[in-house]
């Protein structure tokens, strides 16, 4: 199994203290653990891209570039980019270039994204957030894949003879979809034969693997060799103690705080916005959280794995209010004591290899 991180540069004030660093020194607490995430070998490290809420990830190409400049190895992912409110053009000129910049490490995960507050800033109407999606992720593969293109759509002025510039490094970046309660997610990367990630990050598994079963079902539907379905998961933050006891007496208060902090009452009923874990009890025993002993986390992601079949995990460490020292004790635990397990029990050939081709719609 591959192993990435994700921030979404959160700034919410702390859930017990009110403390809140300011936005230049998170950027670089996000920045610096970037660097030791890499150093640590962990294979990528992605940033999400919020416009709405206490979130500071409203620029994630501009914050991969100065990863860009402090790595060389590691991975850089976006997660998601909303590429429904963005213009695909923009999109493939500042990926491409990002794409250079690090020599070919960048991939995409698109999405509608988390936050429906970004369609009335930019103008959208959320009632067609799938078509704007749909339209604007086809156009964005053909500009990282065609040279001269003539395009037209809905939501942007048509095309003649466009060739986006610089190009992508070496050949188009691969291209996630970003999923966390809707089919038409995995539908449209099932109908490109792109790989699928999924949030699993709030709700129950069962209705993570409803979306990814149905992603592997339409992907062979479509044609597409089942070898390539590629899958990634998320997880709702990490959390690491000696014990389940520990995880319990060490940070009950904090979760417990931090849930209630990020709850969005008017979205209650609503999938995908507020987790159902409500004490740390529970999102222990049962929630995509990783929270607990090593083997309790490392038990977790393998039981993950039977139901998923997933390439690559995702963690977060600076979700719940950890000062950065912790976090970055928490990034060396996983990677000392858990990582090595789930790489042995999981095995994926996940970037072993070129970036594949993008594959034809049949």
């Amino acid at each position: 199994m591959k192993l990435s991180v994700l921030s979404l540069i959160g700034h919410a004030p702390h859930p017990l203290n009110g403390r809140r660093p300011s936005p230049a020194e998170r950027f670089e607490e996000v920045i610096e653990t970037g660097v030791v995430a890499e150093r640590l070998g962990f294979d990528a490290y992605s940033i999400g891209e919020r416009h709405a809420g206490p979130f500071l990830s409203s620029s994630p190409s501009v914050v991969l570039g100065a990863l860009a400049a402090r790595t060389s190895a590691i991975r850089l992912l976006t997660g998601v980019t909303v590429v429904a409110i963005l213009d695909p053009v923009r999109v493939a000129e500042d990926f491409a270039t990002l794409d250079q910049i690090s020599r070919g490490r960048i991939e995409l995960v698109v999405g509608k994204g988390a936050e429906a507050g970004h369609f009335d800033l930019f103008g959208l109407d959320e009632e067609r957030q799938w078509d704007l999606q749909k339209e604007k992720y086809e156009l964005l593969r053909r500009l990282w894949t065609e040279e001269g293109v003539d395009w037209e759509g809905e939501f942007r002025p048509a095309l003649k003879n466009t060739t986006t510039l610089p190009r992508p490094y070496a050949g188009a970046p691969r291209i996630w979809h970003g999923s966390a309660t809707s089919l038409d997610s995995p539908e449209l990367a099932a109908l490109h034969g792109d790989p699928l990630f999924t949030a699993n990050a709030v709700q129950p598994r069962a209705a993570y693997a409803r979306l990814i079963d149905h992603y592997r079902e339409r992907f062979e539907a479509y044609g597409h060799d089942p070898a390539r379905a590629h899958v990634a998961a998320g997880s709702g933050g990490l959390l690491i103690a000696d014990s389940s006891q520990q995880a319990v007496e060490r940070y009950k208060e904090l979760y417990e705080a931090k849930v209630k902090q990020s709850s969005r009452p008017h979205l209650e009923g609503r999938a995908g916005y507020n987790t159902p874990f409500r004490t740390i009890e529970e999102a222990i025993a049962d929630g995509p959280q990783l929270i607990g002993s090593p083997q309790q986390i490392i038990d977790k992601i393998l039981g993950w794995h039977e139901v998923y079949g997933h390439d690559l995990q995702s963690i977060t460490v600076d979700g719940f209010g950890l000062g950065h020292p912790e976090q970055i004790e928490m990034l060396r635990r996983f990677a000392e004591d858990i990582a090595p397990v789930v790489r042995r029990e999981a095995p994926s050939a996940l970037w072993d290899l070129p970036r594949p081709a993008p594959m034809a719609v049949r």
